[in-house]
């Protein structure tokens, strides 16, 4: 279907392998259909027992989604295209979480964006010294989709809330203390891992499990207490208040991230606390992409997306003009519509 996207079959073992270095394997709708087929034909045969997830060379797993494809959409066809693939992609995110077969996720490299929305559904998430994972959407003014509601919000210590406003980038060890990562394994044992799990398939765990030696420290863990404080209220105000403080008090990590979440859109990080704390509440992962399809219907064609994504990606100017341009401009009105039910026909439902 797409040179974008290698797959083959090993023995008892199916196995997607991304195959778009020069956009570090950032999904393209074609790249979400060849996924999402492959995955299902595997799903009625008998002979396939697991699937591997990896990508063929470079320094990134996947880098996210199709950005520009977004923003065209956004500036040409009122979002229409943009929708379509949202959609399909979000089908695809719904599928490999509730895939009945064993996926492999082998995150060797950037994880960002829609790579993390076809990590984390898998059920190993393997880690190595290359993983830069991150959820940087709130700087283009989107916001963490693809699941990111769902699986961020099931984090500890507000570590969720954390990356989704800021797109902290943590690495593998980080990734593994944190719970986002199952296992951890050093990029040049990953040849050996694989060639074992294609010929024990059903020994996956106990694969991944074996010593493979101590990943280093998480670094995140020195400043767990100060993320768990300052993040702690869903009041975008609040988090904002709390970093002033104490970066007024001196405290240098306060400032840094104060200043860091000041480049952000005030609009998606205020909708990115609402999507966290909604789908906290919510019983399913479809109903968590049920409402992330209504928020992304809306955020695409708002004026934040199009102009964060000209300063932070087209032309790098790092200067977006965010509208509203303050948290207290962002109104609880205005997040109302942004999460307010679509007309019953396109509403996006799971396959």
């Amino acid at each position: 279907m797409t040179e974008d996207v290698n797959i083959h079959t090993h023995g008892r073992v199916g196995h997607i392998s991304l195959n778009r270095p020069k956009a570090l394997h950032a999904l393209t709708l074609d790249m979400c259909h060849a996924m999402s087929k492959a995955l299902a034909e595997w799903a009625e045969d008998d002979a396939i027992e697991a699937v591997i997830l990896d990508h063929s060379e470079g320094r990134g797993f996947c880098a996210g989604g199709d950005i520009n494809l977004l923003r065209h959409s956004a500036l040409t066809d009122g979002g229409a295209s943009g929708r379509a693939f949202f959609h399909d992609e979000y089908q695809l995110n719904h599928q490999m979480m509730t895939y009945d077969k064993p996926i492999v996720a082998f995150m060797d490299g950037i994880t960002m964006g829609g790579g993390v929305g076809i990590a984390l559904p898998c059920t190993y998430r393997v880690a190595t010294e290359n993983l830069r994972f991150a959820m940087p959407e709130t700087g283009i003014g989107l916001f963490p989709d693809v699941g990111g509601g769902w699986h961020l919000s099931r984090l500890g210590g507000r570590l969720g809330q954390f990356l989704a406003l800021t797109g902290a980038r943590l690495d593998g060890s980080e990734c593994l203390w944190a719970g986002i990562a199952t296992h951890y394994v050093p990029s040049d044992m990953l040849a050996d891992v694989k060639a074992r799990i294609i010929e024990k398939p059903d020994r996956i765990r106990g694969i991944l499990s074996e010593p493979v030696g101590t990943p280093p420290k998480a670094r995140i863990e020195g400043n767990a207490d100060k993320i768990a404080r300052h993040f702690a209220s869903d009041r975008y105000e609040d988090i904002l208040a709390s970093l002033e403080k104490a970066a007024d008090d001196g405290d240098e990590w306060a400032q840094k991230e104060r200043d860091t979440l000041n480049t952000k859109s005030p609009q998606t990080c205020k909708v990115a606390l609402r999507q966290l704390a909604e789908s906290a509440e919510l019983d399913s992962f479809a109903d968590n992409m049920v409402m992330e399809y209504r928020i992304a219907s809306r955020v695409l064609t708002r004026p934040d997306f199009a102009e964060g994504v000209r300063a932070v990606i087209v032309d790098k100017t790092g200067d977006p003009k965010w509208d509203p341009p303050t948290p207290e401009g962002v109104s609880e009105e205005l997040l109302d519509s942004i999460f307010a039910p679509l007309p019953a026909d396109e509403e996006w439902k799971p396959l």
